[in-house]
Parts: C-alpha cells; sequence; structure tokens
C-alpha cells in the first residue's frame, strides 16, 4: 500500500500493513517531522513491528526504511538519496539492489525510472509467487491548489500476467490524456492551433486509441483538412457510433465550427 501527498512526502507499507501507517505517516511529515523521525514514531507504537516493511521520503528527501525481522524471506531495502527499494517474499535477494541500481542509471522522468525498476524487479526473478499485480503513483512536488495536476499518476493494475508490462502502457496512455486535457483548454481559450499541435502529439504516441483519433481529426477539420479529418474520425467511427453524435454536439459548445455542411460531410 502506498500514499502520497504534493509537498509532504510518499510512505510505501507492505509484508503486514501497519494500522494507520499511511495517514500517520503523512502527518507526521506534513508537521515537519522528518522520515528517520517519523518511521521510529510509527514502529514505537507498534509491538508487531517485526512483520512490518515499510519506507518514507519526506518532502527535502530524507529517506528511512524498516524491514522487520518477521517479514517473510526474502525480504530486504536499500536506500539511497532520494530513494528506497524494498521488497519481501522475493525469489532472491538481490532484487532491491537490482531496482536501485536501474533507477539510479534510468533516463527520463520519475515515472520512468519507477517502470525501470519495477522491471529491473521482475528480470531478477521478482515475487516468489509470480506475476499478479503492479501500481505507480508520483505526486507533484509542490502543491499549487489544483488536485487534477498535483496527482500525476496514480495507477494500478490489478490481477494481471504481466502487470509491469501493463502498467508502462498505463503510463503511456495517461501521459497521451494530458496532452488532451491541455489541447481542449486550448481550443475553449479559441488557440485551435495549439490546440491541434497536442491532439496530434497525444495521437501520434496512441495511434490506436479511437478518442485521440476523434480529437485529432476534429482539430484537423477546424484547421480545414478535412480529408485528413475523414480518415481520423472515420476511424472513430467504427469503435464506436457514439463519436458520430459527439462531433453534431462540439458546435454548440464551441469546440467546432458552426458549418452544418461540413458536418453533414464529416459524420
Amino acid at each position: 500500500m502506498s500514499w502520497a501527498e504534493t509537498g509532504v512526502g510518499v510512505l510505501a507499507n507492505q509484508s503486514v500493513p501497519g494500522p494507520g501507517y499511511g495517514p500517520r505517516g503523512l502527518e507526521l511529515m506534513r508537521a515537519g517531522v522528518s522520515a528517520p523521525q517519523a518511521l521510529q514514531r510509527l514502529l514505537a507504537d507498534d509491538e508487531q513491528r517485526e512483520v512490518r516493511q515499510l519506507a518514507l521520503v519526506d518532502r527535502y528527501g530524507r529517506v528511512a526504511a524498516h524491514t522487520g525481522a518477521r517479514c517473510i524471506r526474502q525480504a530486504g531495502h536499500l536506500v539511497a538519496d532520494g530513494v528506497s527499494a524494498q521488497a519481501n517474499i522475493m525469489e532472491g535477494s538481490t532484487v532491491p539492489a537490482a531496482m536501485l541500481d536501474a533507477y539510479s542509471s534510468a533516463e527520463g522522468d520519475l515515472a520512468d525510472r519507477l517502470l525501470a525498476a519495477l522491471g529491473a524487479a521482475e528480470a531478477e526473478g521478482g515475487d516468489l509467487r509470480g506475476r499478479q499485480s503492479a501500481a505507480l503513483r508520483v505526486v507533484a512536488s509542490r502543491a499549487n491548489g489544483q488536485a487534477a495536476t498535483e496527482s500525476v499518476f496514480d495507477l494500478r493494475v490489478e490481477d494481471d500476467p504481466d502487470p509491469v508490462s501493463e502498467l508502462a502502457r498505463l503510463v503511456g496512455v495517461r501521459r497521451a490524456y494530458r496532452r488532451v486535457d491541455a489541447g481542449d483548454e486550448l481550443a475553449a481559450s479559441g488557440n485551435f492551433e495549439a490546440a491541434f499541435a497536442e491532439y496530434t502529439a497525444a495521437h501520434e504516441s496512441q495511434p490506436q486509441n479511437a478518442e485521440l483519433a476523434f480529437w485529432r481529426g476534429v482539430a484537423l477539420a477546424s484547421r480545414g483538412r478535412e480529408e485528413e479529418a475523414r480518415r481520423l474520425l472515420h476511424a472513430a467511427y467504427q469503435d464506436h457510433e457514439g463519436w458520430r453524435e459527439l462531433l453534431r454536439r462540439l458546435p454548440a459548445a464551441g469546440l467546432f465550427p458552426e458549418d452544418p455542411a461540413l458536418l453533414d460531410r464529416l459524420v
């Protein structure tokens, strides 16, 4: 289980999850308690600390981790600057080291580095029980009062034969939809040129996605590129007929030209 709060810190609790560890850990770090101090307080109040595994990173990158002596082997953790890698019921004891090495050497943003760590864990043998679930949470480093942008990724895959690969796919989809969200804001303000660039980038990153094809088609049609738009819109229609009716509704929302003839040709 994991908890994260923008501008406060993150906490991951596994093996036998401690009661209230997540909310209490965030509350302590929110109050300015460092990750090591928060860990000490959580464990001090818990008579079952030896079956717990948890790690905390506070807003300043200070890290603390604990693997109880009664966690099912192989169990362990490694920490570095701003990061902790921990695991239990591992096939082998080298999983945390492989995770930390992959995280440290990976390129890209935080989500890319976390995915690299998960992939390295699997390559090293991973969970003794096989594969079933994976999750990824990333929050912004600073609060801005907008929950939608403070939660960068909050994804979970349950009961899947290849959860890390599915998680990576969902990260790509989420990135694309963030660009669509940006495009929607730009289109609503009348900046169709910039909206078109966002819709295009989103669709090119996920070319099989019907919704992304639709919005790129809308942007193309709004720019007078009707033939290109028709190809993309019809790809969306083949996925679901509802896209055809949605196009008819866009002019009233100010998201498509008031041009009945153009609408008729496209739907």
